[in-house]
């Protein structure tokens, strides 16, 4: 056969169109096999992560602690800046179930205190006599419900002419735990609203320094490279102390935020570069360049996604590092301050020893932290193992 008559010739298609049967193939598939093998990868990620059972535990409580910070008021049983002048420094009291053996129901105690002119200071004792029953879902200290409503409507009140300090008292007589579920609302936002930045941040200068490499990528490594050589604390404190005193406390809010956000992107950005190197040289990268697609929408529609899972669980590993970076400013003094209520905020009462010795319970706040940063470490583990479903 000649070689023009061989060109010409139709090459004979062995593949078959037909969809593919496992049965026919030989290849006994169960139910639950043909479920996993058609499965998204998102499903995947979502089998793999509940498989992860501290990652689900700390995404629930989580959850929860964001959803508090939407019903504050309503949750804390005191209003904000309630004063309780009788009992200044007065210690935790506990909740009760059971009199002399007979079950009451959820109450405390009484308090009585008395002067110690010898030590300068107010020693509280119980009265057993005093049974003040907890009130549910009752009125209390009237609040502006996001600006919305007025209401006085709390989960849980003291008893009439009653006290419930279930966490203590602070110098102005202000009970401890209303004050650590309002200082929510503010560590647990800069947290979210602090990732969000350096998120994108990083998704745009890691991303092109991904890209396009060269001179863009060496920029931008010794920038981050600078950036990362100052220690955090110092750095943190430098900037916080440049702002004005005379900016009111939304200011101070939003200007801690910018400054926490701007110095935690540079991890990401690398991240985000690394992954770029690597894929730009992929084949499908290759064919939307040669059908005309823009850099943007490369990287946007064809890079990011493929390990957009990835980048989401490094960022919920951040979110500790800026809640953590507010609570450190504000215990110092540098963060935000008041009349702005923090966790941070609310433990730079407790720099004293003294006071701390005297009155441990001012140490309290730090408890909500430790838990909210184990829990997102926990959630981040969980998140960057389900980001490779086919481990």
């Amino acid at each position: 056969m000649s070689a023009s008559t061989r060109k010409s010739a139709k090459l004979e298609h062995f593949v078959s169109s037909e969809p593919f049967d496992p049965q026919v193939a030989g290849q006994a598939v169960s139910p639950a096999q043909e479920k996993y093998y058609l499965a998204s990868q998102w499903k995947l990620m979502w089998w793999k992560f509940k498989r992860h059972r501290l990652a689900v535990i700390s995404g629930v409580f989580l959850l929860l602690t964001y959803f508090s910070i939407l019903i504050s008021e309503f949750l804390a049983p005191y209003g904000l800046q309630t004063r309780n002048v009788n009992f200044i420094f007065s210690p935790p009291q506990s909740v009760r179930l059971f009199h002399e053996g007979s079950f009451v129901g959820p109450f405390v105690y009484g308090t009585n205190y008395r002067l110690d002119m010898r030590n300068l200071k107010r020693v509280y004792s119980e009265d057993r006599s005093k049974i003040n029953k907890l009130r549910f879902f009752c009125r209390g200290d009237s609040y502006d419900f996001w600006g919305i409503a007025t209401s006085d409507l709390h989960l849980v009140c003291a008893a009439k002419e009653g006290t419930l300090f279930l966490l203590g008292t602070d110098r102005l007589g202000r009970d401890i735990l209303s004050r650590i579920i309002y200082g929510a609302r503010i560590s647990l936002t800069i947290g979210l609203i602090g990732i969000t930045i350096s998120f994108s941040l990083a998704l745009v200068i890691g991303g092109l320094a991904g890209y396009y490499g060269g001179l863009v990528d060496l920029v931008t490594q010794r920038v981050i490279e600078v950036i990362q050589s100052f220690p955090q604390i110092p750095l943190w404190m430098a900037l916080a102390a440049v702002l004005p005193v005379t900016w009111s406390p939304l200011l101070i809010y939003f200007a801690i935020t910018v400054i926490l956000a701007m110095l935690d992107w540079t991890g990401l950005a690398r991240a985000v570069r690394s992954k770029l190197l690597s894929l730009r040289e992929e084949e499908y990268c290759m064919a939307a360049q040669l059908m005309g697609a823009r850099p943007k929408r490369v990287i946007a529609r064809h890079l990011l996604p493929g390990f957009m899972s990835h980048l989401i669980a490094s960022a919920t590993l951040s979110i500790p590092t800026i809640i953590l970076g507010e609570t450190a400013l504000s215990f110092l003094g540098l963060g935000l301050r008041p009349p702005i209520t923090s966790w941070g905020v609310l433990l730079n009462e407790a720099q004293n020893i003294s006071v701390v010795a005297l009155y441990p319970w001012l140490i309290l706040p730090v408890v909500p932290v430790v838990l909210v940063i184990i829990a997102f470490n926990f959630l981040g583990d969980g998140l960057r193992d389900a980001a490779d479903p086919y481990k």
